[in-house]
């Protein structure tokens, strides 16, 4: 298969994946984003890369978010969310922090292809993405991708969704976003 036919192929599986996304969840995501005081998000290797592009995103819309982790982030409070990407959802840092911010009184969100794993029990909405974790693993959405690409994907493209849809639901544009952009690259 030549390379513009393994992209033709990623996209099919972005919509495959799409196609089998409930709305429900990811409608009370949004919502609990809204009544937040401040939005934390955390994933551990691509999932976390994901989870940084989606708060840049709300940055940009003028949401307090933060990266967990980042020597900026300051302390999870009761009236704040900690949103988490994880495909098994059961990585041992994500669910320490998951836990943390069950005792403080913290809304958790994760978005999983597992919302019965350990974080998923912890969060008050989880958004299942059906996408394959690893190759080695079964799964109702069979993936050409190596290891977790088809989950960090849709992970991104859900992430965009959502900032789609707070925008709608604020009457925000892109030019509104524009004012804060990064001036000094």
């Amino acid at each position: 298969m030549q390379t513009t036919q393994y992209v033709n192929e990623i996209i099919e599986e972005l919509q495959r994946t799409a196609s089998l996304m409930l709305d429900d969840e990811a409608e009370k995501l949004v919502n609990r984003i809204i009544e937040a005081k401040k939005v934390f998000v955390a994933g551990a290797g691509r999932s976390g890369l994901m989870a940084k592009s989606f708060a840049m995103r709300m940055m940009h819309m003028g949401i307090d978010a933060y990266v967990v982790g980042e020597t900026i982030t300051p302390n999870l409070e009761k009236d704040d969310i900690l949103i988490v990407g994880s495909g098994s959802g059961e990585t041992k840092s994500l669910v320490s922090m998951a836990e943390k911010a069950k005792d403080i009184g913290a809304t958790i969100a994760l978005i999983t292809i597992a919302p019965d794993s350990t974080i998923g029990r912890l969060a008050d909405v989880a958004i299942k993405i059906p996408a394959q974790v690893k190759s080695e693993t079964e799964s109702e959405n069979r993936t050409i991708q190596p290891m977790g690409s088809l989950f960090e994907q849709s992970l991104l493209v859900f992430f965009d969704a959502v900032i789609l849809r707070f925008m709608d639901k604020k009457g925000l544009d892109s030019t509104t976003m524009f004012g804060r952009h990064a001036n000094l690259e």
